[in-house]
């Protein structure tokens, strides 16, 4: 048998380090975001020597679970956005807020970055904390406004739908998310329809 090479070394090392970020995300909801390395192993299948090789404490843990989930967030409204061509109508930001179901029901770290931010990042130290609100802010939320260009708190109701309904796939177990009629919730959070 030979040995492995260095890039089927670092290859494994990549596939361990995205298996333990999303482990990471999983228990964070099974937890209530009070879990631990032993969490994180177990729900990765992993040794908790070897979780604990990669990330020494959950600080680290979390901060790449939510810098992974800030770009894939960042690229999915990027992606978006150069679709959608022009001005947008409230079509095309429908089709945004399915995006975004399918994205955070696909990705829990995706969903983590926006739950976390309707939480004012609360779980993070004070420090990170902050990072992370000016992240978010400057990441996806302005840019969001921008583009769906409103100025008032309707983006803030729309989200608040999506992360709330979303939540019952994560906290609930519920098995599917009916895209279809949470995207029509909200919409009319953003047109402030009732």
């Amino acid at each position: 048998m030979c040995p492995r090479t260095k890039e089927q070394n670092e290859l494994i090392r990549m596939q361990r380090r995205e298996q333990i970020l999303d482990a990471t995300a999983r228990a964070y909801f099974r937890t209530g975001g009070s879990f631990d390395i032993r969490d994180v192993a177990r729900e990765a299948e992993l040794g908790y020597g070897t979780v604990y090789h990669y990330y020494p404490n959950r600080h680290l843990l979390i901060e790449d679970v939510l810098d992974s989930g800030f770009e894939r967030c960042e690229q999915a409204l990027a992606e978006w956005a150069n679709i959608r061509g022009g001005n947008p109508n409230d079509r095309q930001l429908l089709t945004y807020c399915k995006v975004l179901l399918l994205l955070w029901q696909s990705d829990a770290r995706t969903y983590l970055v926006y739950k976390m931010a309707a939480e004012h990042y609360a779980g993070l130290p004070e420090k990170e904390r902050h990072t992370a609100k000016r992240q978010f802010m400057e990441r996806l939320y302005i840019p969001l406004q921008s583009i769906a260009q409103r100025e008032d708190d309707s983006v803030d109701h729309m989200l608040a739908v999506l992360v709330g309904c979303c939540g019952l796939y994560y906290y609930a177990g519920t098995y599917e998310l009916d895209v279809d009629r949470i995207t029509q919730l909200a919409m009319k959070a953003i047109t402030k329809e009732l």
